[in-house]
Order: structure tokens, then sequence, then C-alpha cells
């Protein structure tokens, strides 16, 4: 009873939390699409986080086994792929930055990433990825529409390219940013891989719901077997019932 009473409480902090950070963003959400049950788009994601945010986040509450086989990702490629560490399939997935190196380059120890997505919500996420522009005055040459004078340097640059914020006019709601210079990906396709990767960080802060998708699925046909079944025997029983009145 304990147990529930806590965890129910932890859920309405955060949904609280993420209504507050909902009211307090100073430029409209973007939306995220998220297909938990599309495993391309999941492995996409893992490639992504793995490669360009694993250097400084950790996912601590996750294992790379874990990840492995709900992804459907083999042992042979997670290690050749996935893990770029002296780290085994079966340990979390922790960040080779210490601590006080990170405090020391960034001024803050960059936040493990397991549960952010249910923190600060996909869109936020998604948003935030799609947000960061040219700043020179800030220490990494970088700032962020949606978190002004974030402390970590833009990771996936190379792939977005550099943004330039747009100053307000009066027929403009809202802060805009245009890219200046391109980077390896088209605008479509960089959309698409932030999609990819806030889909596999929405994963890590449920992994349970992808069985859970499955497991419902199953039910539904077992349920909808069951009627098929029930109707059909219910019309012999009648049947028989009906023959013995007259």
């Amino acid at each position: 009873m304990r147990k529930s009473l806590i965890l129910f409480c932890l859920a309405v902090g955060l949904f609280l939390f993420s209504i507050t950070q909902a009211a307090d963003t100073p430029i409209k959400l973007q939306q995220a699409h998220i297909y938990p049950s599309d495993k391309p788009s999941l492995q996409r994601g893992a490639k992504l986080f793995m490669n360009y945010c694993s250097g400084c986040h950790s996912l601590q509450y996750m294992r790379y086994q874990r990840i492995a086989e709900d992804l459907g990702i083999s042992e042979k490629l997670l290690k050749e792929n996935l893990i770029f560490s002296a780290a085994k399939p079966a340990d979390p997935v922790e960040s080779a930055l210490l601590a006080r190196d990170a405090k020391n380059w960034f001024g803050v120890v960059p936040p493990d990433l397991t549960l952010i997505a249910k923190i600060r919500g996909v869109d936020w996420l998604y948003t935030f990825l799609q947000a960061f522009y040219q700043d020179n005055n800030r220490p990494w040459g970088v700032n962020n529409l949606l978190f002004p004078e974030v402390a970590m340097p833009h990771v996936l640059a190379p792939l977005q390219g550099i943004q330039v914020y747009s100053a307000l006019k009066p027929e403009q709601p809202q802060p805009t940013l245009s890219l200046e210079q391109p980077g390896l990906l088209t605008t479509r396709e960089y959309d698409q891989a932030i999609n990819d990767l806030v889909n596999f960080l929405a994963y890590t802060a449920a992994p349970e719901k992808l069985k859970r998708q499955y497991l419902g699925m199953g039910v539904l046909l077992f349920l909808a077997i069951f009627a098929i079944l029930t109707y059909l025997l219910k019309r012999e029983y009648w049947k028989k019932i009906n023959e013995r009145s007259f």
C-alpha cells in the first residue's frame, strides 16, 4: 500500500512538473511522433544516442543487454556499434565522463537521461534538440531558444548544421531560427533523426511499454477468439433448447 502511494505521488509530481515546464516554455513546442513499436526507429535512436550523447550522458537505469533484447539487436552488433567502452552487455549504460571533469568543463554535471522523456515530455525534448543556434557570447558558441544559456554544446551540429537567430518582428509571434550553414543531413533527414532519438528516450523512460503493447494485443486477440467461441457455443445450446421446446 505504501509503495503504491509513493509511486502515485511520484507520478502526480512528474505530471505537475511537466505542466509547469510546458507553461514556462519561451517558444511553442513542436510535436514529436512517438511509435513505441517501431523497432527500426528505436534502433536508429539508440545508435544516435550512443554515438553523440553517451559521451556525457548516462542511462544508468538501463542495461545494454536489455536495450539489445527489446530492440532486436544481436550481441555482436551491440558490442561493435553501441558499446564504446570496456563495459559488458550486462552493465548499465554509464558515461565515461568523470563528474569532476564535467563540472570543470560545463559548470554542471550532465544529467542522466533515462527518465528525461517522462520528466520533460517528448515534445519538449524534440523542440530542444531543434532549437540550438549560433551565439558567440556563449562558452560553447551556441545557445538554445527553449533552454536559454544552456551549458551543453550542440553535439548534433555536424548533422543539422548551424542555425542563426532571427530578431522578432511585429508580425512574428515568436523567435525563429534559420539554417545558415547546412550539415550532413537535410532538414527532413535531421527531423527524422531527432524523432528517432526522442523515440528511443521515450522507450528508456518506459521500457515495459513495448511488452505491454504486445501483451495487450495478445489479450485482445484471445478475447476476440473467446467471444466467437462463446457465441457459437451459445447458438448451439439455444438450437437444442429451441428444438426441445417444439
